[in-house]
């Protein structure tokens, strides 16, 4: 086992801003507590002069990560949220995995929405948006927060307002409800309304609520769940399939055999929160494995350094992760 070497590395931030310097540590430096904390360092400071110890490829990033905060530091204010994306966008995993890997030199992906301008975050996510712009059928599989679903209502919502498909089409399976609908109240849209309540939110955020309503009743958005699917042709459509982990085998068969021309679909899940019964085989699961190599398809894996909500979903999905490493009966 090789021993890694303890590394230093001094950054002087300018201009000396007293009001940005505070900002930028946070108050009792917790901001600087995060980032030696994430990424194993430790840092020292006085007045606008810091000191980054530790492994030399989590000191660079750590002086990335600081550099970006203090120049976002002059117009906005720093949270430790803030902090976290910038250690995504920076992470030491990230870091050395590049410098394995050639650079690709590609632009980054932004998607443009009425609300604004939407960005991967980290190499994944960029990964992603670019296979769904350039593929007509892809897979996003990854633990929650790891943003597989939002990018893909962004890539529809562009889509739409590009005017590059006519409608889009959200489908998930309602596994509680045994598909069986039809005791809820309202018409399809509100009996599967409950399930697709994070895809309804990524629409309002990006489009507003009064839009989505009228999209809605102009059919131009359609809801249904992926039993009502059987024997349709969708063409000049954006489909995303959510929670796709808890599709049997023959209903992703049957969903995927639905893309007709003009027609992008997405097919989003975790692998590890399958609500099925156990007996049934997961369609996501055995999906992956046959169509791994059709050309035509892409698959993109999320992991746990790819999660972008509150820093503790991340540990939490690295503990469950862990866990069933250790007890993989349990």
């Amino acid at each position: 086992m090789s021993t890694v070497s303890s590394f230093s590395q001094e950054i002087t931030l300018l201009p000396a801003d007293n009001q940005r310097l505070s900002n930028f540590c946070g108050q009792l430096d917790t901001h600087l507590r995060q980032i030696e904390q994430r990424l194993h360092v430790e840092i020292a400071n006085r007045s606008n002069h810091f000191r980054v110890s530790g492994v030399d490829a989590a000191v660079k990033a750590a002086c990335a990560v600081m550099q970006k905060l203090f120049e976002l530091s002059e117009k906005e204010e720093i949270t430790p949220e803030q902090v976290h994306l910038s250690l995504q966008d920076s992470s030491i995993d990230q870091l050395l995995i590049e410098a394995e890997a050639p650079p690709q030199n590609l632009p980054p992906v932004a998607i443009k929405t009425k609300r604004g301008v939407i960005k991967g975050r980290g190499q994944n996510q960029q990964d992603y948006l670019r296979k769904i712009l350039t593929h007509d059928i892809n897979f996003g599989v990854g633990p929650a927060g790891t943003g597989k679903t939002y990018l893909a209502v962004a890539c529809a919502v562009e889509a739409l307002q590009n005017e590059t498909v006519r409608r889009i089409i959200l489908v998930r399976p309602a596994v509680e409800a045994g598909e069986k609908l039809g005791f809820l109240p309202g018409d399809m849209a509100q009996k599967v309304d409950p399930y697709l309540r994070p895809l309804y939110d990524a629409l309002y955020d990006m489009l507003g609520f009064e839009r989505v309503e009228k999209l809605l009743e102009k059919n131009v958005i359609e809801v249904a769940p992926l039993a009502f699917m059987r024997g349709r042709t969708l063409n000049d459509s954006f489909i995303i399939l959510d929670e796709a982990q808890n599709t049997t085998t023959e209903q992703i068969k049957m969903f995927l055999t639905r893309v007709g021309f003009g027609s992008t679909a997405v097919i989003t899940g975790d692998v590890t929160q399958i609500d099925l019964p156990s007996e049934k085989m997961s369609g996501l699961k055995h999906v992956i494995k046959v169509l791994k190599d059709v050309e035509g398809i892409s698959f993109t894996f999320f992991g746990v350094r790819d999660v972008v909500r509150h820093p503790l979903v991340q540990r939490i999905v690295a503990a469950y992760d862990h866990y069933e490493q250790q007890h993989p009966q349990a």
